[in-house]
């Protein structure tokens, strides 16, 4: 369901809009308009049923990233925003970039980031919007293999660790149907929000190594 926006949105407004089941996107970088969206099938990760194969788990353990959480919340934007090779168009404008800054500000939008090379090089990461215990996954990034991967891994494991019972996918794409992604109702994921939201969780800002990041997924 898609709603045009036609008032002032505020990180306040957007706040309360998450915690209703929507959320904004914007057609392409150069129009100023935002919309409202409330799928009818959700996708979500379920965090204790985290699907992580063996090949990414040995990426992730051995140590060639570096992963950091909300060191530069400007350059994961910007790589998130930028052209795909399938497609020269994005949905990040100037206006979701400033609202998701602002979040970043409060505290309510965290970044994991990916860096790699020496110098250290961001090459992959992606951001969210944190409520509660619900954590609802914006956007994604990699410019070199598997970085993506390893962000989206090391989120989880962060999730679990801090207590979050919901990881919010906005909707299943194959890239997230590997690691165990699932469409669930609108009603069913509106109660689910409900829960999520009304029980505390503390974001896990704390260096975190590969092979910890691994285990917290339950992973020898």
């Amino acid at each position: 369901m898609h709603g045009s926006l036609n008032v002032e949105i505020t990180a306040e407004i957007l706040l309360k809009a998450y915690a209703a089941g929507i959320f904004p996107m914007a057609e392409d970088a150069d129009d100023p308009t935002l919309y409202w969206v409330e799928p009818k099938e959700r996708g979500i990760l379920p965090l204790d049923r985290f699907h992580l194969g063996a090949r990414l788990a040995r990426t992730v353990r051995n140590g060639d990233f570096e992963v950091v959480t909300d060191r530069d919340f400007d350059a994961v934007i910007e790589g998130c925003a930028a052209p795909r090779r399938d497609s020269d168009r994005t949905w990040i404008n100037a206006r979701i970039r400033a609202l998701y800054g602002e979040l970043f500000d409060l505290g309510h939008c965290h970044t994991v980031e990916v860096y790699a090379g020496e110098p250290r090089t961001l090459v992959g990461g992606l951001y969210g919007v944190s409520l509660g215990s619900a954590f609802f996954g914006e956007s994604m990034f990699h410019t070199v293999r598997d970085a993506s991967k390893v962000a989206l891994v090391h989120l989880a494991a962060r999730l679990k660790r801090g207590g979050y019972t919901l990881l919010d996918a906005q909707f299943v794409t194959s890239h997230l149907a590997q690691f165990g992604a699932e469409e669930v109702p609108r009603q069913a994921y509106k109660a689910m929000l409900r829960a999520a939201i009304e029980r505390p969780a503390q974001w896990d800002g704390a260096p975190l190594t590969g092979p910890e990041a691994v285990a917290a997924l339950g992973h020898p």
